[in-house]
C-alpha cells in the first residue's frame, strides 16, 4: 500500500497530539502488518521529566507507538473502519537499546493471529537497524 501522512493516519486512528505517537506510515497490508515511523525529538513534551540530564523516551511509549502501528494494520480493514483498539495484553518485552533524541523509530507490527474482535501482533521497534523494544502485543477491538 502507498505511504499514510498525518492525516490519514489520524482518519484511522483516534489517537492525537500529544499521544499520537508515529509520523508516517512507510508501508502496510491491512490485516496483515503495518511500517511506521517516529522522529523522536528533544522537543517531546515526556523529555521534560524522563530524565532531564539524560534524555530517554519511555519504554511504555515506544511500546504505545508499536501499538499504534499494529492498530493501523487492524483498523485499515473495511470492516473496522471508525472502531478503537485497545490492548489486549503485552507479552515478552524486551528493551534493548535506549531511545534518545535525533533517533528515528522504525516500527513494525505484524498481525500473526485474529479471531473476532481480538487480534495478535509480534512487533519490533529498531533505530538504525538494530532492535530497540521486542513484544507480542494482543488487541481488542471495540
Amino acid at each position: 500500500m502507498p505511504k499514510l501522512n498525518i492525516e490519514e493516519i489520524e482518519a484511522i486512528i483516534p489517537h492525537r497530539y500529544p499521544f499520537l505517537l508515529i509520523d508516517s506510515v512507510e508501508d502496510y497490508n491491512p490485516g496483515e502488518y503495518a511500517v511506521a515511523k517516529k522522529c523522536v525529538t528533544a522537543n517531546e513534551p515526556f523529555f521534560q521529566g524522563h530524565f532531564p540530564q539524560y534524555k530517554v523516551m519511555p519504554g511504555v511509549l515506544i511500546v504505545e507507538a508499536l501499538a499504534q502501528t499494529g492498530a493501523i494494520a487492524l483498523l485499515s480493514l473495511p470492516e473496522y473502519k471508525g472502531k478503537i483498539a485497545l490492548f489486549g495484553g503485552i507479552k515478552n518485552c524486551k528493551f534493548k537499546t535506549p531511545v534518545r533524541p535525533g533517533d528515528v523509530l522504525e516500527l513494525c507490527c505484524r498481525l500473526t493471529n485474529r479471531k473476532g474482535p481480538v487480534g495478535i501482533g509480534e512487533a519490533e521497534a529498531k533505530v538504525n537497524g538494530k532492535i530497540a523494544v521486542k513484544a507480542e502485543l494482543s488487541f481488542a477491538i471495540q
